[in-house]
């Protein structure tokens, strides 16, 4: 059976690390530069109206340069800066999960390409999965199994 590599845990750890030491970068070096992201994981406060989130096809290209880059920061897994929206320069701060940055460009150069999926998980979810691993763990049979594949 064959995996997708692009959605391993270990492709998202490699990629969020590369996505945070390139923006860390451009930052150090004050070089303005544009996303490309999946508008489904975007979180805006406050929310736009619905006229300006409706013109947004499944991917958004921001340019972060002027006010926008002077607001711009890395916390927490997520990249965040202000912006104006629509004709009426509708005030916003914008919240993008790292791996929902699909591209990175510098002027018209893409520099990174990220095909790692994003998928937010629930406190609960994690949760489930931390207790069927202790319970699969807990059983001696399946302690049995474990060795033996190792």
């Amino acid at each position: 059976m064959t995996i997708n590599l692009f959605q391993t845990a270990e492709y998202k750890t490699l990629i969020t690390d590369h996505l945070l030491k390139t923006i860390a970068y451009l930052f150090e070096k004050q070089q303005e530069f544009s996303m490309a992201c999946e508008v489904k994981h975007i979180q805006f406060s406050p929310a736009l109206p619905q006229e300006i989130q409706e013109s947004f096809d499944e991917v958004v290209l921001f340019i972060i340069s002027g006010y926008t880059y002077e607001t711009a920061k890395l916390e927490d897994g997520y990249f965040s800066f202000e912006a104006g929206f629509g004709s009426e320069n509708f005030g916003s701060t914008v919240s993008i999960p790292l791996l929902s940055i699909k591209q990175i460009f510098v002027a018209e150069h893409p520099i990174v390409i990220n095909l790692a999926e994003h998928i937010e998980e629930t406190a609960s979810h994690q949760n489930a999965k931390k207790n069927s691993m202790e319970s699969l763990l807990n059983n001696p049979e399946n302690q049995k199994l474990l060795k033996r594949k190792k």
